[in-house]
């Protein structure tokens, strides 16, 4: 059974990364209370675990607010991305196996087929996939944690470039020129790739920024 401060937590933060709670709005901890059905002593608890992962504001006496991020800090946080992923990606060239490549395929035209049928949350669930076997096959998990804590943070941005006309094209090119650079074990082309998806990414979200909050 879940202990009170994780149900609270859990709450808070699905709806932050959700978009349901939006940025800079204000969080009343009796409202939270109320809502969960939890003390508010739990809720603040919860909060001051949420401000650890930058994800609420904490000030003494004004309470909590949603985290908002300006352009420069989006900038910067997609730019050490297009590092790590791209370090993820030639590792991955390195150690991917057989069964890995047939799962990146088989997910790849799961991909194609979501997006001709137009449903996109299918299509994001799937780029999901497609990265997390990647993920996994770079052995260097180290990398990996400090790139989720990092999608973490822009989840609510990253989920609606789906929506920017011809981004998910692009993208599935994308994915298909990296998964090539996989097969061939080419390192150096698979980094390249994935830093030119992730900087991809960054534009679109720069050149979109008021659409997409």
């Amino acid at each position: 059974m879940k202990r009170p401060t994780e149900i609270a937590y859990e709450f808070i933060k699905e709806r932050i990364l959700e978009g349901i709670y939006q940025p800079s709005q204000k969080l009343i901890e009796n409202d939270l209370s109320l809502e969960i059905g939890v003390s508010r002593n739990t809720v603040k608890k919860a909060l001051l675990k949420l401000e650890q992962e930058n994800l609420v504001v904490l000030e003494k006496n004004k309470g909590a607010t949603i985290k908002s991020f300006s352009l420069d800090e989006i900038n910067n946080f997609l730019k050490i991305r297009e590092v790590l992923e791209g370090l993820i990606a030639s590792d991955a060239a390195q150690n991917i196996t057989a069964e890995d490549l047939q799962k990146l395929d088989t997910i790849l035209m799961e991909m194609k087929s979501h997006l001709q049928n137009h449903d996109f949350d299918a299509y994001s669930q799937s780029n999901l996939d497609f990265h997390e076997v990647i993920y996994n096959a770079s052995h260097n998990q180290q990398a990996v944690d400090m790139v989720k804590i990092i999608k973490q943070q822009l989840k609510r941005l990253q989920f609606k470039t789906i929506l920017v006309p011809g981004r998910n094209e692009n993208s599935l090119e994308e994915h298909r020129h990296i998964l090539e650079a996989l097969q061939n074990h080419d390192a150096e082309q698979a980094e390249n790739y994935l830093k030119r998806h992730v900087e991809n990414i960054r534009h679109t979200i720069l050149n979109n920024y008021n659409v997409l909050l």
